[in-house]
């Protein structure tokens, strides 16, 4: 049975194709570069809605060319923060992907996300770097809203989120065998479990949303046109 026309739910195919060219992507020296500031940006904002969602403030944010970030709070659960940050960049890769799968919404989502960093960039941002990073981070999202073909703006926007997620996926394990650095080492200096452990709750929850974007795909079996 068909989509209905302004579902833009890959085939399996379409999807494994988008899914290597994201991996592909999170991969080249120089070229994965502003990828990794989407998941290190996603990864930071997570951290300051867990701030202010348990009653916190957030100073500002920091981001870095190397693709790291830190988020400067007071107050709230330290705990929920420090898990926030690998938990919601994944959430936030589905989450467009999600989005990524209606056409007559497209534009709007673009929209959306780049006004998000908008605001961030204008209540977080403090240093040069950062400003730079968020800037390029806005461009991208609306400079594709000069494309006309929809279809294409869909495939790029899944591509976005699946990148997200193997990053979330990729980021906790280099910290992993970074000593005393990481929310993962903060969590176990908090909680006295050790930082693997997080390590791997992160890791499943990122591939536990990489599969439900594959039961996306598989259950409604579409094919993009």
């Amino acid at each position: 049975m068909p989509n209905p026309p302004l579902s833009a739910i890959p085939s399996r195919s379409r999807f494994m194709i988008e899914l290597l060219l994201a991996f592909l992507l999170t991969r080249f020296p120089y070229i994965s570069i502003p990828f990794k500031w989407f998941e290190s940006y996603f990864h930071e904002l997570s951290h300051g809605i867990a701030t202010l969602l348990t009653g916190g403030t957030v100073s500002h944010i920091q981001l870095f060319p190397n693709g790291a970030g830190l988020c400067f709070s007071q107050g709230g659960n330290s705990i929920l923060i420090a898990y926030a940050g690998y938990f919601g960049a994944a959430l936030w890769g589905y989450a467009i992907f999600l989005l990524a799968t209606q056409k007559h919404t497209i534009r709007f989502t673009l929209s959306l996300l780049g006004l998000t960093v908008a605001a961030s960039l204008l209540f977080w941002a403090r240093d040069v770097l950062t400003i730079i990073i968020l800037s390029v981070l806005i461009i991208l999202f609306l400079l594709p809203l000069k494309l006309k073909n929809s279809g294409l703006l869909n495939s790029l926007l899944r591509i976005l989120g699946l990148m997200i997620m193997l990053n979330a996926m990729a980021s906790p394990m280099v910290l992993l065998g970074l000593s005393g650095q990481g929310d993962a080492v903060m969590l176990a200096k908090i909680t006295w479990l050790p930082a693997w452990l997080w390590v791997m709750t992160w890791l499943a929850f990122s591939g536990f949303m990489l599969w439900l974007c594959w039961r996306k795909v598989n259950r409604k079996k579409g094919v993009l046109k």
